[in-house]
Parts: C-alpha cells; sequence; structure tokens
C-alpha cells in the first residue's frame, strides 16, 4: 500500500492527539461537532503521513468511529477545535487487549476520571459509572461489566463498561463492550439504553453470552424488554436480539420489567430473574428455559418472592445462588439478593435498602429461613453475585439513587469485593471482604498509638484499620477527621453504628445495625469511600463520602481495645 505524500498545508490552529501505535492497532474515538451545519473532522497519521480521515455531523451527541492502523508507529489525529470536540479516543490491539487493556489518549474535561490517585477501588477510566452488570470468571479471568456512560459525569444513555482482572482488585479497563441500539445513542436524552444484566460462559467456546434490559422510555406497549447477545472474542458483544419482548399477564403488574439475572438452577435448567412490582408489592419474577444454549424458549414460572414493606418503588438486580453446598442438593441454603428502589426506612431515614435472604431454592419456588440488610450503610448497592469455583463472591456499586440523581455530577466506584458466608453456628449471613485484600497492605503505618488513645496522622488517606475489642458490644468510638465532613463509627446499646453529617446535605439518616455486639472492627478508608466490617462481615457498612478530600487522620475516643493497627493501602 502507498501512503500518499507527508502534508504541506498549516496546520499550526489543530490541536493533535499523539501516541505510539503498534501495528494492528484499533482506534476507538468519539467526536461531534460543534456547530449544526459545519462537520466535525479529524485527520489521521501515521509516521506523518495521512492515512485517513473521519467526519461526523451530530452537534448533540458524540459519535463512535473506528480505524485500524495500517502500520504501526507515531500516531497523530489532529483536529479543529473550533469545529470539533473529541469526548474519549483509545486504542488497543485485539490480539493483547485483554493482557493489556486500552491506551487512553484523551479523555475530556467533562468525563475525566475522579481526582483519586492511588485509590484501590475500581472506577471506570472516563465517564459515569452505575451498577455492575455480567460479573463472572470467564476463560480463567474475572470479567466486570458495568452500566457506563462515556461522555459525561451524570447519567445518561447507558452502555457496558468493561474490566478484567486475576484477583478482583487489579483490573484492566477495556473497550466498551456493548452499545445500546443507533437511535438511542444519536442524542444525549436519556430516553433509555442497554440497562443491568448478566453474563454466562458458552458451552465449548471461550465466549459468553450476555442478557440485558434495552430501555426506551417512550416505547408502547413494553418500556423494557430483555435482550441477549453472544461474545465469542469476550472484548465486545454481537448484534443484540429480543428475548423477552412482553411482560407476563398478571393484573397489577407495572412497566417495570428489568435486570434479568440467569443462572443454572438445582434441576439443571437455565433460570432468569426479573425485578418488577405487582400492585403494592415490589416482585422478583422467575423465568426458565429447557434450552440448553440458554438463547430462547424462556418462559414465566410464577412470582418467585415479593416485598412489601419500605414503601419499595420496585425491586432491581435480584440475584440468587447457591450458599453452602451444590446447586442440585436440596438441603444447600440459597441467598437471594435484592435492591429495593426508592425504599424507606422510617425508623432511621435511610432509603434504598437491599436485602439478603437465605432458605432454599428448589428451581421453582424459594423459601425464605431468615433475612438480614446486605449492608446497613446502604450504600452498597446494585449487588451482583456468582459463584467462582464453588465460592461466592459479589460486587456493589458503592453509591445509593438516595443522594444521587441523573443531573449530578457523581463519579463514583464499586465496593471492595465480598465473600458470601453461610455461618452454620450462628445462622447469619456473612459479606466479609475477599481474602486476597491483605495483598494490598503496603506498609504498616501504627500498632500502638491508635490502641493508647492518640491520633494517628493519615498520610493519603488509603488505610486498613484492624480493632480487636477487650469486650464485645462495649461501648467504642472511632473518630475520623476530614475537613468537610463528621465521621465516626461507634457501638453503643442500641448496636454498631456510623456517624455521618455533612453540613451541605442537611440532616443524614441513623446508619445503625441494631442489636450489633461487634468484638472485631475492621475498616477501608479510600478517597471517596469508607468500608465498615465487624465480625468477619457479620455487619457490613459502606459510605461514599461526598467529594474526594481523604480523611486525614483518625482517633478512638472512647473504649478499651485489645490492639489496633493500621495499614497503608497501595495497588
Amino acid at each position: 500500500m502507498t501512503l500518499p505524500e507527508p502534508r504541506t498545508t498549516d496546520d499550526t490552529h489543530l490541536r493533535k492527539l499523539r501516541g505510539t501505535v503498534p501495528v494492528n492497532a484499533v482506534l476507538h474515538v468519539w467526536l461531534k461537532a460543534i456547530h449544526p451545519h459545519a462537520p466535525g473532522e479529524m485527520q489521521l497519521s501515521l509516521n506523518d503521513q495521512r492515512f485517513g480521515n473521519i467526519f461526523v455531523q451530530n452537534s448533540e451527541e458524540y459519535e463512535f468511529r473506528m480505524f485500524f492502523m495500517p502500520h504501526g508507529g507515531e500516531l497523530e489525529c489532529a483536529y479543529d477545535p473550533e469545529t470539533t470536540t473529541i469526548s474519549v479516543a483509545y486504542w488497543f490491539t485485539d490480539a493483547s487487549v485483554l493482557e493489556e487493556g486500552i491506551t487512553v489518549l484523551r479523555t475530556h474535561a467533562a468525563n475525566a476520571p475522579a481526582p483519586a490517585p492511588g485509590s484501590y477501588h475500581f472506577r471506570p477510566p472516563f465517564g459515569w459509572m452505575n451498577d455492575p452488570n455480567g460479573f463472572g470468571r470467564f476463560n480463567g479471568s474475572a470479567h466486570l461489566f458495568y452500566q457506563h456512560y462515556s461522555h459525561g459525569l451524570t447519567w445518561n444513555t447507558m452502555h457496558w463498561g468493561h474490566a478484567i482482572s486475576e484477583d478482583f482488585l487489579h483490573w484492566r479497563h477495556l473497550p466498551i463492550f456493548l452499545f445500546p441500539s443507533e437511535d438511542l445513542t444519536h442524542r444525549p436524552d436519556k430516553r433509555g439504553g442497554a440497562f443491568s444484566g448478566s453474563a454466562i460462559p458458552l458451552d465449548n467456546s471461550n465466549g459468553i453470552r450476555v442478557f440485558f434490559t434495552e430501555h426506551v422510555i417512550e416505547r408502547a406497549p413494553e418500556r423494557e424488554i430483555q435482550m441477549m447477545a453472544t461474545s465469542q472474542s469476550l472484548i465486545f458483544a454481537g448484534a443484540a436480539k429480543p428475548l423477552i419482548d412482553k411482560r407476563p399477564e398478571l393484573e397489577g403488574l407495572t412497566l417495570d420489567f428489568r435486570d434479568p439475572y440467569v443462572f443454572r438452577g438445582p434441576d439443571g435448567y437455565w433460570k432468569m430473574l426479573l425485578g418488577s412490582r405487582l400492585g403494592e408489592d415490589g416482585v422478583v419474577l422467575l423465568y426458565q428455559t429447557s434450552d440448553v444454549t440458554a438463547s430462547g424458549d424462556w418462559e414465566f414460572v410464577d412470582v418467585l418472592h415479593s416485598e412489601n414493606r419500605f414503601n419499595t418503588q420496585v425491586i432491581e438486580c435480584p440475584c440468587l445462588l447457591p450458599l453452602d453446598g451444590p446447586a442440585g442438593d436440596p438441603t444447600t441454603r440459597w441467598v437471594l439478593i435484592c435492591g429495593l428502589m426508592h425504599s424507606h426506612h422510617e425508623e432511621t431515614g435511610r432509603k434504598n435498602l437491599s436485602l439478603a435472604t437465605v432458605g432454599h431454592f428448589d428451581g421453582k419456588s424459594f423459601t425464605p429461613e431468615f433475612e438480614q440488610e446486605l449492608d446497613f450503610i446502604v450504600d452498597n448497592y446494585a449487588f451482583q453475585a456468582f459463584l467462582d469455583s464453588g465460592t461466592p463472591v459479589g460486587i456493589g456499586w458503592l453509591a445509593n439513587w438516595a443522594d444521587a440523581a441523573p443531573e449530578i455530577d457523581f463519579p463514583t466506584a464499586m465496593t471492595l469485593p465480598r465473600n458470601l458466608v453461610y455461618d452454620q453456628e450462628d445462622e447469619t449471613l456473612l459479606t466479609p471482604p475477599i481474602e486476597g485484600v491483605e495483598t494490598l497492605r503496603d506498609h504498616l503505618i501504627d500498632e500502638e498509638t491508635l490502641a493508647s488513645g492518640e491520633a494517628v496522622m493519615l498520610e493519603t488517606g488509603q488505610v486498613e484499620i484492624v480493632i480487636e475489642l477487650d469486650d464485645p458490644g462495649a461501648p467504642f468510638e472511632l473518630d475520623f477527621y476530614h475537613n468537610n465532613i463528621e465521621m465516626m463509627v461507634q457501638v453503643d446499646q442500641e448496636g454498631l453504628r456510623f456517624v455521618y453529617h455533612d453540613d451541605t446535605q442537611g440532616p443524614s439518616p441513623d446508619y445503625v445495625a441494631p442489636g450489633a455486639k461487634p468484638s472485631h472492627i475492621r475498616v477501608f478508608l479510600d478517597i471517596g469511600s469508607v468500608e465498615v466490617f465487624a465480625d468477619n462481615g457479620r455487619w457490613a457498612g459502606t459510605k461514599r463520602i461526598a467529594g474526594f478530600d481523604p480523611v486525614h487522620s483518625i482517633r478512638i475516643r472512647e473504649g478499651r481495645v485489645k490492639s489496633a493497627k493500621v495499614w497503608g493501602l497501595a495497588l
């Protein structure tokens, strides 16, 4: 192939993105025209030789374009800022992207990553993120998909972002995995997109099949339908097609029909959970198919679970998995986890609760044994879990719609990954952080000062605090010193409590785990978040801290402790 001669025109007014790319690199770029009647343009060059131009007409929303590099070398992407704006540009190679991830060339100021250097929680490389999707291990690696909008830090048309890991802690960012229909991506009007869902491995293949809700706000008669797409590469989803395009005929069922969670049932059939509302109850709907590929013939079975407390608007993001044995054993306990959208706990003022119900599942009905809250501080939402070589592992969105809204600039993270453990002795559910989280310990900051009641200064605010109390349930207070927010962990007569006062947001809910009498408290601080695990996750609480100022020091104000250690954490 003969390349054109080098450019000789004056291009001093152009902005340029540059990077060194290998042969067969793929460029993904989103750009739009600034003026409605003048096209946007990007000029592509390799080693100072022009090889392509990208044109777009849309001045409302960024348009996606893809280019293959004819050779390796010095890539230059030039555009005129008077006519064109670029949201995101990154490159990768198909052959190595699973091992190396993408290389980002540009993000816009409106969608730049959060100012959280050294954060050990998962965050997207750019743009908005909410619910985890399709969380699982495929072809030997853990994959995390998530609700994503690339072009801003507020909620908008939903795509699926994607990352890969070997240990659930160190993630490599991959290309955008799943795009909504072209009509939905054409305008930034929040009409819908590719909403939450799940993924299963393909038999006799390294690929996966993903299930998701397509939401189109003005579509009739069904606003939400279930879609399916297949990926052989684990890099991009193939063409999506409707899978279930009609709600079951139940009197009083609302238009809410979302978040397919697909899993293998105890009878060997593929099952699907969907969240909805029936009359005054939030409900979980159960579907199943005898199709071994799960790609068709889905039939409605029954309402699996109902929730009529807390004024719940709709159940979201249900998931169900075996807890203490193989799926086919009738004695195995299963755990059903649900997000209660717009729920309100009147006694404490907490909103958007997540409930974990432990019981038995025979493939068609679920019989509860006991129920507990997944997170007493409630900023662990849309939790999704799967069996990783027989061990339940889950992750949640480290945020809550109670203090987030589609109009708010609200960059967020995912929680630390957690195991789900049935405690047979106490008949409770434990949700401790995964064992590998100890590998984040970079250095020991303190093992004497905090226990003595003195303040411990934190250089970066990214630490793990491990405290053993003298007496379970005895009064205790650990204070966090922050520039703008009052925070503390307390144990009092009512239980385990997290106090959070932010003067800019008005009165805070009472974040309390009633009756908790812990003897072991483990706290993870990061920029923008705090996670509390008491007695190996018997009680767990997660709070997004507004802003990105770190906690700068900690002190035990009350309580006798056997030991207290503070570890600096780093990826």
